[in-house]
């Protein structure tokens, strides 16, 4: 068995950071969906801003509305107006591993994370380098 990336949301940006709620991220479900995340499954919130990791679980927010928010502890560890990447993973047999493909959910950050694209594949690193 091996652990792949199964679902990622790519440079959201943090729409708000609640210290006193219950702790988790609360994300637009039309973006949960998209990148497979089911609610209560554990992820992985990347801030690209800062360089903090941090695990909590998803629950969903209001449909449509672009919401990250991370709560209770973790709010700590980012600021609203961030960018941040959400992974999920998953087991995979070894035969499967080489076919495994992550639903990959680009967004417009600056435009209340609308979808701007969704892929299976990582573009290579020269399409970035400037």
């Amino acid at each position: 068995m091996r652990m792949m990336l199964k679902g990622k949301i790519h440079r959201a940006r943090v729409t708000q950071a609640d210290v006193n709620y219950e702790g988790s991220i609360t994300i637009d479900p039309h973006l949960m969906e998209a990148a497979d995340i089911l609610p209560f499954e554990q992820v992985h919130v990347l801030d690209v801003n800062n360089g903090k990791r941090l695990q909590t679980y998803a629950i969903e927010g209001e449909r449509g509305s672009g919401e990250i928010c991370v709560n209770g502890a973790a709010a700590r560890l980012v600021a609203v107006d961030d960018l941040v990447i959400i992974l999920t993973y998953h087991m995979v047999p070894n035969a499967e591993a080489g076919d495994a493909r992550p639903k990959l959910v680009y967004v417009d950050a600056d435009h209340g994370n609308r979808i701007t694209r969704i892929s299976s594949e990582i573009p290579p690193h020269s399409v970035f380098a400037s």
